[in-house]
């Protein structure tokens, strides 16, 4: 099996920043984990906080902390510094090798979403952002690796989009759809996702989105790692 791990992610209109971050890390045991934060509010004040917090959970993840344990070490970072005035929403997707299995830790009110045999189920537990009080604790599940697994996570920019105009994102719907072409990569999921998203905004997107997209394919029997990124100036 290989395991590909896709981002697409746009600012709110007319800001020269985006409050979300993401990184992608290296686990001691030889899995990867990607972490999605998104910030209060937009702008530089939002990247502060979003970057704040994904430098404190990739750090201990490297190290070896578990990734809950990461969620809430962050959670408490941000309250410390900030005095719980301010919030993140935080997603950690880890491809854990000795459990063989997929890692999905959620401070986030907006669901993750699990795609297996073509069916969309949401992981949409009540969860709360972080920063706000201590010891918030994260929504944690863990699914077995297979091929043709995928997972998708995104900031509430992609939930909210099309709200300035009176139109709504049907994020169901809209991957029903992609994931209609039995070929689709995950490089194509979080593409769609964002064009429709984009779409409804008018191509002035309201707030910043962020969609970080793990698929399970087949592989090709290479251990070769490979990572690519596009970055518009």
């Amino acid at each position: 099996m290989e395991v590909q791990i896709a981002v697409s992610k746009t600012r709110k209109y007319a800001t020269s920043n985006s409050g979300d971050t993401v990184e992608v890390v290296e686990r001691p045991h030889g899995g990867v984990s990607v972490v999605l934060a998104d910030g209060q509010s937009s702008g530089r004040g939002a990247k502060w906080i979003s970057t704040l917090v994904v430098r404190k959970v990739i750090t201990l993840l490297a190290e070896g902390v578990r990734d809950g344990a990461a969620a809430r070490a962050a959670s408490d970072s941000l309250f410390t510094e900030r005095g719980g005035k301010v919030s993140a929403t935080l997603n950690i997707i880890s491809v854990d090798r000795l459990s063989n299995t997929v890692v999905i830790t959620r401070n986030n009110p907006s669901p993750a979403i699990l795609i297996m045999d073509h069916q969309i189920h949401l992981l949409d537990e009540s969860s709360k952002q972080i920063g706000l009080y201590r010891d918030t604790r994260p929504v944690i599940d863990q699914i077995q690796l297979r091929e043709g697994l995928i997972i998708v996570v995104f900031t509430d920019g992609l939930t909210h989009a099309g709200d300035r105009v009176g139109a709504k994102m049907d994020i169901v719907g809209c991957l029903r759809d992609i994931i209609s072409n039995s070929s689709v990569s995950a490089q194509k999921i979080a593409d769609s996702l964002l064009e429709n998203a984009l779409g409804l905004d008018q191509r002035r997107p309201a707030d910043d989105i962020s969609i970080v997209v793990l698929q399970v394919i087949e592989g090709e029997g290479e251990n070769i790692r490979r990572m690519s990124v596009q970055l518009p100036l």
